[in-house]
């Protein structure tokens, strides 16, 4: 078990700390680390939020309190014995109620996006609507795709509202009744008295679950659930340049909430198919091309596949192995649609294994010829230094 934290160093406080500098740097972790604040972040980033909050929340409750303040001053934790802390089994409070309990109301449901949770000490936050849950997918793209954008269509199965009740889970409107337990407030108060003070918490009610209502005669089609399992076909606009790993968030299609909540989102990942010919580096797309050495020699014209068809390039006689020439704006578009990258095409020669008696004669009747004698010019060493990390 890791050893506990300081808890004016939790909250980044000297010891001297007055009543509202407290106050102030419990805000500032609440509104940076409260759970509510994190539900779309990775499960490592909701784990290490959940427990900073925590430590935030227990270091406060006995530094806003004078008794257990002076006890902590004065012996540390065992001065103050867990009084700090704090039962979450039923979450961690509304963010805006934990703020108006601080500041007496002054932040007006400035915060009331952040709600969902009870537990904590504070004012009752009233039913909230459930969300539904994301659904993440994958789509696969060509080079082609990726340059010119498209639109493509993934089928799904997802959460919808029921049909014959309209998403409500009752058979009928009648049958929908206001929680005895709670009386429609999704969440019952709970007070605490102690040695150290009272203590009232809301949690979600027992009996409704925090609905607020009771289904008494529940909608057979989906078990009042409010939903039914439908499979959907959903079309997605691809802009150009998207690149591989990048996500497009489709609000509103992922599954939906359970009695007509909010609708999660549909997370598309992309991802990139292997092209034959090209290979791409951001917005810059590699060809290399092998040609013989009678055509290094003699120079010749080749074919380079572009996104926008084939182009025709003339190699020059004496075409070294390793040279690399650039096709200007044939890459890819950039994603904010400004400019294009480019294409470059390397030439790799091919030496031959084996040759006839012939072909040996010939060649060797050539290996005394000045011409056949490795001397690269000033220009060719330029070339080589510039396109030899290209590849």
């Amino acid at each position: 078990m890791a050893e506990k934290r300081d808890y004016y160093e939790v909250l980044g406080l000297q010891k001297g700390a007055t009543e509202e500098d407290i106050k102030q740097a419990y805000r500032k972790a609440a509104l940076k680390w409260h759970p509510d604040r994190w539900v779309n972040g990775t499960d490592e980033e909701k784990k290490t939020a959940e427990e900073k909050f925590k430590e935030a929340s227990e270091a406060y409750s006995v530094l806003s309190d004078p008794d257990k303040r002076q006890k902590y001053d004065q012996f540390g934790f065992a001065g103050v014995d867990g009084a700090g802390a704090q039962d979450w089994s039923q979450g961690f409070g509304n963010l805006n109620d934990i703020l108006n309990n601080l500041f007496g109301g002054a932040f007006g449901g400035a915060f009331g996006g952040f709600g969902g949770f009870g537990g904590f000490g504070g004012g009752p936050q009233g039913r909230q609507k459930q969300r539904g849950r994301d659904i993440r997918t994958r789509v696969r793209l060509t080079l082609a795709e990726i340059a010119n954008g498209c639109v493509k269509e993934v089928t799904l199965e997802r959460n919808r509202p029921c049909p014959d009740c309209g998403g409500k889970g009752a058979k009928n409107s009648s049958d929908i009744k206001t929680c005895p337990t709670c009386k429609g407030a999704g969440q019952v108060q709970h007070v605490t008295n102690s040695l150290f003070g009272r203590t009232i918490t809301y949690n979600v009610c027992p009996q409704c679950g925090g609905e607020g209502e009771i289904i008494s005669n529940p909608c057979r089609s989906c078990g009042g659930t409010g939903l039914i399992r439908k499979k959907e076909t959903v079309s997605i606009k691809i802009p150009a340049g998207i690149e591989a790993g990048m996500q497009i968030t489709i609000r509103g299609e992922g599954h939906s909430a359970p009695h007509n909540g909010v609708n999660g989102d549909l997370l598309v990942v992309i991802e990139e198919l292997e092209d034959a010919n090209l290979k791409r580096e951001g917005n810059n797309l590699f060809f290399t091309k092998i040609i013989s050495v009678t055509d290094a020699i003699l120079g010749c014209e080749i074919t380079v596949p572009c996104l926008d068809g084939e182009q025709k390039l003339k190699l020059e006689p004496g075409t070294q192995s390793g040279y690399v020439t650039r096709l200007r704006g044939k890459g890819l578009p950039a994603l904010n649609g400004y400019g294009k990258g480019d294409l470059y095409v390397k030439i790799l020669v091919w030496i031959p294994h084996k040759l006839s008696r012939d072909e040996k004669k010939a060649i060797e009747e050539m290996r005394s010829s000045g011409s056949f004698t490795p001397d690269p010019s000033r220009d060719d060493k330029a070339i080589f230094e510039k396109e030899k990390n290209i590849f």
